[in-house]
């Protein structure tokens, strides 16, 4: 609500300036509730010699939502473009499992099964994803646009699982056993940079106010891969757009201090669009 007013005071605002300078701008706050997959690979507990490779499964995203912000704006002139795109998301009590346990330096992980195990484990996240980019549109007509785009996008995020094991687990480390409690947390962040490319577009669907959108981008930095892809359906208005689709964002990372193994976020999207 307080966006959209602001949207209409700002929308006065630079009304004559848009004239002159040819600007168009538009800002969207979203409401995104993806499914959550995830291997966390945590370093040594507190007191602890082992680290632990964590999943995270999907789960009812909604019930575990703490808090949740999200927005994407765009400014336009002729064929060039620049955009961007923020949100934050705070989740708890995802349903999770332990995957394995490294003695380092033993002879290797140890594969573990919480459901052989018994117990409970429980994994939140809170973090930030921020994407800019700055695009050009190779087609351009009045029922077409698509944009080539080129940018970064940063990941900030926190992880922390919580295990009651009904077991220890035991392993060999320099020659002598060693175990992984039953029972702890870990907390651990990680901010990732990847510079990115891709594309966008947006068809008009015949005479009607309905369109179809696309975007797709994949990026890369120190040891990290990630992708991003959405598609759906909106409905024009004269003051901007009502937008539905699915957005899918992938990342995956090499090396043994790296938090994330793989992440991924996939699903639903509404936005309200207001051009001005």
């Amino acid at each position: 609500v307080l966006l959209g007013l602001f949207g209409s005071l700002f929308c006065s605002a630079v009304s004559a300036q848009e004239a002159q300078s040819g600007w168009k701008f538009s800002a969207m706050p979203y409401i995104w509730l993806p499914g959550i997959k995830a291997d966390l690979k945590y370093g040594p507990p507190s007191g602890g010699s082992s680290s632990a490779n964590v999943s995270a499964d999907e789960s009812d995203v909604l019930s575990n939502l703490q808090m949740a912000f999200m927005i994407t704006g765009e400014a336009r002139k002729g064929p060039w473009s620049i955009a961007t795109d923020y949100m934050y998301l705070d989740l708890g009590k995802i349903d999770s499992k332990v995957k394995s346990v490294d003695f380092n330096p033993g002879s290797g992980p140890v594969n573990v099964s919480t459901s052989q195990l018994g117990g409970d484990v429980e994994s939140s996240f809170k973090g930030s994803i921020w994407t800019l980019a700055g695009g050009y549109s190779v087609v351009q007509t009045p029922k077409m646009n698509i944009d080539v785009i080129a940018g970064f996008r940063y990941l900030g995020l926190e992880a922390t699982t919580n295990w009651a094991l009904n077991t220890t687990v035991t392993g060999a480390h320099s020659g002598q056993t060693a175990t992984f409690s039953r029972s702890g947390s870990v907390t651990q962040r990680d901010d990732i940079w990847a510079a990115l490319i891709g594309t966008q577009g947006r068809f008009v669907l015949g005479d009607s106010p309905w369109f179809a959108n696309y975007y797709l981008d994949m990026g890369t930095g120190s040891s990290v891969f990630t992708w991003q892809g959405s598609a759906g359906l909106g409905y024009a208005f004269k003051w901007g757009d009502v937008v539905l689709d699915y957005r899918y964002l992938s990342y995956s990372q090499d090396g043994d201090k790296k938090l994330i193994d793989n992440l991924n976020f996939g699903g639903l999207g509404l936005g309200l669009n207001f051009r001005f």
